[in-house]
């Protein structure tokens, strides 16, 4: 898969210094001819496992460390697969956390919102987190609540796989987890490996469009429409590096 608009000029040098205000992710515009699939990816998870740097760092190559607690993004990008143009929307997400009796899920409305709209889903813990691990069998089932039947394309990754020393969860608990969810399992680093990352969304979108059966990518039926923000990547790309910054 190649995405559309990779390089742009103002990126971050390897020690982190440089302007990223000055990297978007770029979306395609508005009057540009839209392709006919379309491909939508919900990122769920605990908090501080690193869904905003998965994905910030599929999109753009780069990692930043740093980020305020998530509100929630849609980032449009065009891709190509297959020789043919496909709208990817992935959206971010706020955290999830299991209820102090560690039977149920909290889920924030938006998160419902967001697993009714997509078509695919990303389920990431982080290895150095059992917490986070335990989260993602009560997401999943509770994505299962919201779509009882078909199939469901789902990726679980486990983020922060350079921080081996640190690790919580095995890589073989991974595997069986992912396999009980019918899915596949990644390890991967947003800090530091974009080829793990990139193939983990590859094989999600793949599945997605396998799943779709060809089709163009319609939102389900009765499903709940995520009005497409105006601009959301440069403006809360900037707001967050920010508010990094003040914090400093």
């Amino acid at each position: 898969m190649r995405l559309s608009g990779d390089s742009a000029p103002g990126s971050m040098n390897s020690s982190g210094s440089g302007n990223f205000l000055l990297v978007p992710i770029p979306e395609y515009p508005l009057l540009d001819c839209v392709p006919n699939k379309t491909v939508k990816i919900a990122v769920l998870g605990a908090s501080n496992v690193g869904k905003t740097a998965l994905i910030v760092r599929f999109l753009t190559k780069r990692f930043i460390g740093d980020y305020e607690a998530n509100t929630g993004a849609l980032y449009s990008r065009k891709v190509t697969m297959d020789g043919e143009e496909v709208s990817l929307q992935i959206q971010d997400t706020p955290c999830v956390a299991l209820q102090d009796d560690a039977e149920g899920l909290y889920c924030q409305e938006q998160i419902n919102r967001s697993i009714y709209w997509a078509d695919g889903y990303v389920l990431v813990f982080s290895i150095t987190d059992n917490s986070s691990y335990r989260t993602i069998q009560p997401l999943y089932q509770h994505i299962r609540r919201i779509h009882p039947s078909g199939n469901i394309p789902v990726i679980l990754v486990g983020n922060k796989s350079d921080l081996l020393r640190a690790r919580q969860v095995p890589a073989e608990e991974g595997d069986t987890l992912a396999t009980s969810l019918g899915g596949v399992y990644f390890e991967a680093s947003a800090r530091e490996n974009h080829e793990g990352v990139h193939a983990a969304f590859l094989h999600l979108c793949q599945e997605v469009i396998r799943a779709l059966g060809g089709g163009n990518g319609e939102k389900r039926k009765g499903g709940l429409h995520l009005a497409r923000p105006k601009s959301p990547n440069m403006q809360e790309l900037k707001r967050r590096f920010r508010q990094v910054l003040s914090s400093k």
